[in-house]
């Protein structure tokens, strides 16, 4: 069976230069794992037995970032699945989108993560290793423009 994880794909807005557009102003939160290849990542988890796929979305956010649901809101209308391997066994990933509600909450690590960045778009593909993340990334972004 598929190895499933759920988290957020969390952004925040900062104050938009008068001569830049809304969409320029938006950072995503990117942390970098302690463990592995070091790479960056939205906080994310594997399912608890009796949570459903929302609660460990937040309930990993919280652990691995410090920040509490109330500290968030929920994007309506953008959910993505990625499936690729993990050492020769198929994971699915579900992520919500999420924007902080004040961007100047601190982040707090876990023992998980070593560092984090907020990111424009273009820095947060680099960051990205992964093609999938890189073009789940775009797609947000194109979410969020088409919605301003």
């Amino acid at each position: 069976m598929a190895v499933r994880a759920c988290g957020l794909i969390i952004y925040r807005r900062l104050q938009p230069a008068p001569s830049s557009k809304v969409t320029d102003s938006i950072e995503y939160l990117l942390l970098q794992t302690s463990y592995g290849t070091h790479h960056w990542t939205p906080p994310k988890g594997h399912v608890d037995p009796g949570e459903d796929d929302l609660q460990t979305a937040f309930r990993e956010t919280q652990e691995e970032a410090g920040l509490q649901a109330s500290q968030l809101t929920l994007v309506e209308g953008y959910k993505k699945e990625l499936h690729y391997p993990v050492q020769g066994k198929p994971k699915t990933v579900v992520y919500w989108l999420a924007e902080m509600k004040d961007c100047n909450t601190e982040i707090k690590l876990s023992e998980e993560h070593q560092a984090f960045q907020w990111l424009k778009l273009e820095d947060a593909c680099k960051f990205a290793e992964y093609e999938d993340m890189q073009a789940m990334l775009k797609e947000v972004h194109q979410f969020l423009c088409s919605r301003e």
